[in-house]
């Protein structure tokens, strides 16, 4: 590679870094941690487009729970949890439980490549402009709502999640 192609990428790759930072500490001065929805409250419908063009909304779901999880991928307790999150949606796709991660705002490429790199099959969706991340009341990531068939949450998390807690997540909003 010659001098300006790495010029390039090292700028890119320190704007993708420097945007993280910027995120983290405006989050942290802006968001009140201590809130997020109320256990029975009606889930904020969204509609986001996944890595394949396709829109999710959220209310299509009805019918099914949703493991709705915010995270990023320079989150590691996110990084950490996603390979538990893959095994249990493989688990519970078929059972009427459906995942749909939202990633924080970040380069399609580099979410991609984050999900080529793990290998996962779930829905990511990319909340562009914090819209989705906002009507959630979401502050440190992960952060991941249950929401049960009728749309309704049941309950709420932060923090990185061990496989057999996603699995008993997954049970509690199986229909």
């Amino acid at each position: 590679m010659n001098k300006q192609k790495r010029f390039w990428m090292r700028t890119i790759i320190l704007a993708v870094l420097a945007s993280a930072v910027v995120y983290v500490v405006y989050s942290s001065l802006t968001m009140d941690k201590e809130k997020s929805l109320d256990k029975g409250d009606e889930a904020p419908n969204f509609a986001l487009t996944d890595l394949e063009g396709m829109k999710h909304v959220l209310d299509d779901y009805k019918g099914q729970g949703v493991f709705l999880n915010f995270w990023g991928t320079w989150c590691k307790p996110c990084e950490y949890e996603m390979p538990y999150i893959q095994s249990q949606y493989d688990q519970f796709k078929d059972k009427g439980v459906q995942v749909l991660a939202v990633n924080v705002n970040e380069a399609d490429f580099v979410v991609e490549k984050f999900r080529d790199r793990h290998k996962l099959t779930f829905p990511i969706v990319i909340d562009k402009n914090n819209l989705v991340q906002q009507n959630y009341l979401i502050g440190n990531l992960p952060a991941t709502y249950l929401i049960d068939k009728d749309g309704k949450v049941i309950d709420y998390t932060t923090g990185s999640l061990t496989e057999e807690r996603i699995q008993q997540m997954m049970e509690q909003i199986q229909p």
